[in-house]
């Protein structure tokens, strides 16, 4: 099939004149070509500056806290950030920091200064124009798709480059990924959704014409040819951190974000054969990208499938476009969140409840409504769960019950507040009394536990880059501690984070910032793991940053919504 690109011009093409400007209309993203979208990314907009720190509803000092306060805070070196969404609480304005502390600032780790040249060094330009970053800058071996922007392994950049006080890259990504969304995608001649966004793509630079395009990837080069489920919502969560960041709505407000965010949200609330408010997923379409198990509901794609809802709900024009999207979004969220919270969650006394569940039961008076089989229970779970403690399972379908932790999806549900504060805390239980298996010396395990021998050959199609405690199959990656780091600071237990840091920094720079770790403790660089992978590297900046400065915490958390919340007791038909 041919490749996807964008047709390019000359960098020294010639622009209208102000007289030609003023006769045509400006035409839309989605007509343009990128010689347009180049000068479209060039103009500059005014931003009206107005300091106000947010954490939300809750102000940091409310927390407990083992740690001092955040002094000085050398990150934060200029005041920018302006009004924001009548519906988006408050605006904090981060700063430029240089990697130089100055005299009397807050001493950053030596290693910070490292991680911002390695950052720098994987920007990608198109046009002269920072449009995202590479997935690693490893020339010990064969790129394969490691040199192309991931719209969720920029996700952690971005928010570095936020905390910084850079915007230009973060808006510049936005605008290229909701152009690309509009393209025709095919696989195999077969025609995908609209509002299907790509999973990457990579800028092509012909010297001899002085041309840049880009090959765009929305799942037919992808290993196992599926179409990413996540970019989407990853694209809506990171337009809400660009708003509530900057304070600049314009870019929010532009006609083709709005219809972005209106094609993503059709695409995912359409109506169908399911009778689940869940969104159904084929294995592969999120980051485990490869097959492992987790095709129907899982936990991942379900808690960003929540807070892109969430994030959505706040960014949408109240106009007759967005007023209809914005009912279907409310109406789902009510029914995302009781089924996720009752269903989905796992503590000592529902582990007890489905140990004596009964079988083949008919109507809605079902106590097992899915018809999970006891027996069909694994012997861990019972040792893992502690007494205190619990968490979101993997998936939840007919008679099938994944018990396995995946890490991913429990912190980003304690960021959308998916996770009620009772389960926050219970989640932040449990890794603190599963410290070893779920941390243990390098941050952090992408799931638990790892499925080995027979199992493994079964649910992996014996996949050889998945074996027991590696990759995705009970890995430990690097990347996950920006995402604990904010789960932490939400739920009020910053000093999990601040022990996960400590042993990061320990290793991080020592090993060249390796994509992911083997091993039940993750003690040994992965054996097909890249160096210097930038979601390595901007995760843990993204994390140091947030917790020298929890305000930051304001552009990727949402509170609970009182009008959403149900009541939190079991349904009748999960009730013995």
């Amino acid at each position: 099939m041919a490749p996807t690109t964008t047709e390019g011009t000359s960098n020294g093409s010639a622009k209208p004149n102000n007289e030609e400007q003023q006769q045509q209309p400006a035409p839309s993203l989605f007509e343009i070509d990128d010689s347009d979208l180049t000068r479209l990314l060039e103009k500059p907009r005014p931003v009206n500056i107005e300091r106000k720190r947010s954490f939300d509803e809750r102000s940091f000092s409310e927390m407990s806290i083992t740690m001092s306060p955040p002094r000085n805070n050398f990150y934060r070196m200029s005041e920018n950030s302006s009004r924001a969404f009548d519906n988006l609480d408050g605006v904090y304005s981060p700063g430029r920091w240089t990697g130089t502390p100055r005299s009397g600032y807050f001493e950053p780790h030596p290693i910070v200064g490292d991680a911002w040249e390695a950052l720098r060094r994987s920007m990608v330009n198109f046009r002269g124009q920072p449009v995202g970053t590479i997935a690693a800058l490893d020339n010990s071996s064969e790129d394969l798709n490691y040199d192309q922007v991931f719209v969720r392994d920029f996700v952690p950049s971005a928010l570095a480059f936020l905390m910084n006080g850079e915007p230009e890259i973060v808006k510049n990504f936005l605008l290229k990924t909701v152009f690309l969304q509009s393209r025709e995608k095919k696989v195999d001649n077969f025609k995908l959704g609209e509002g299907v966004m790509p999973a990457s793509f990579k800028v092509l630079h012909d010297p001899v014409r002085n041309i840049d395009t880009i090959l765009a990837d929305y799942g037919e080069s992808a290993i196992g040819r599926v179409a990413p489920v996540d970019s989407g919502f990853w694209w809506i969560i990171l337009l809400r951190a660009y708003t509530k960041s900057t304070g600049d709505t314009s870019l929010a407000e532009m006609p083709e974000c709005q219809r972005g965010i209106r094609l993503i949200m059709t695409l995912c609330l359409s109506e169908g054969f399911d009778t689940f408010p869940t969104l159904l997923c084929a294995d592969g379409c999120c980051m485990i990208d490869r097959r492992m198990g987790v095709y129907g509901y899982p936990i991942e794609i379900q808690a960003l499938f929540f807070m892109a809802l969430r994030c959505a709900l706040l960014l949408l024009k109240r106009d007759c476009e967005g007023n209809d999207c914005i009912d279907r979004i409310v109406k789902r969220l009510h029914a995302l969140s009781f089924h996720m919270r009752s269903y989905f969650w796992l503590d000592i006394k529902q582990l007890n409840d489905i140990y004596r569940y009964k079988t083949e039961e008919y109507s809605h008076t079902a106590v097992n409504k899915f018809n999970v089989i006891p027996d069909s229970l694994p012997d861990w779970v019972f040792d893992f769960m502690p007494t205190r403690g619990g968490y979101f399972i993997g998936n939840v379908s007919p008679a099938k019950m994944d018990f396995r932790w995946f890490c991913l999806g429990n912190c980003v549900a304690i960021l959308s507040s998916l996770a009620t504060p009772e389960q926050s805390s219970a989640i932040m239980d449990l890794i603190e009394s599963r410290w070893g298996e779920l941390v243990g010396e390098m941050p952090l395990k992408i799931c638990y536990p790892a499925m080995e021998s027979h199992e493994w050959r079964i649910v992996t199609g014996c996949d050889p880059k998945n074996t027991s405690w590696s990759y995705h199959n009970g890995g430990s990656w690097p990347v996950l501690i920006w995402l604990l780091t904010a789960a932490c600071i939400k739920a009020g237990r910053p000093q999990i984070a601040k022990r996960a840091i400590e042993l990061a920094e320990s290793r991080l720079l020592m090993d060249q910032w390796p994509e992911y770790y083997d091993g039940k403790l993750g003690r040994f660089i992965g054996k097909q793991a890249r160096k210097n992978q930038t979601w390595s590297i901007a995760g843990y900046l993204v994390a140091k940053m947030m917790l020298e400065d929890p305000s930051h915490l304001g552009m990727i958390s949402l509170e609970e919504d009182k009008q959403m919340k149900p009541q939190m007791k079991r349904s009748a038909s999960w009730v013995c």
